[in-house]
């Protein structure tokens, strides 16, 4: 995956997802449910993929030339992913995971307009 472009195609081969936005960026969401699972990030060169806590901190100690954060992302469950990586089939494992995580939770909140 060398771009947004190549990840969301891909993202959007996985079971129930839908193009969508997060926070004003473009996403990948799970269509059921509307969680974001994948989104496009402010970092060049990089997306921002929602997972487990557990995993984020193991993928940062394992790869960190491939996931990493900054502090806005410290605390959360969600990791930053170089597009450039030598690991593409890891990447797509954990775009998975992230997918299947988000399809278990609940529907999400609608927000409230002010």
């Amino acid at each position: 995956m060398k771009d947004w472009e190549s990840l969301a195609a891909f993202a959007l081969t996985l079971p129930d997802t839908v193009a969508g936005t997060h926070y004003g960026g473009a996403a990948i969401k799970v269509a059921s449910n509307g969680r974001a699972f994948v989104s496009i990030g402010s970092e060049a060169g990089s997306f921002v993929l929602s997972i487990d806590s557990d995993t984020k901190e193991i993928l940062l100690e394992t790869d960190p030339a491939t996931f990493w954060q900054t502090p806005h992302y410290e605390g959360w469950p969600a990791v930053l992913v170089r597009y450039d990586t030598s690991d593409p089939d890891r990447v797509q494992d954990m775009v998975t995971r992230a997918r299947d995580q988000a399809a278990a939770r609940k529907a999400s909140k609608p927000r409230k307009k002010a």
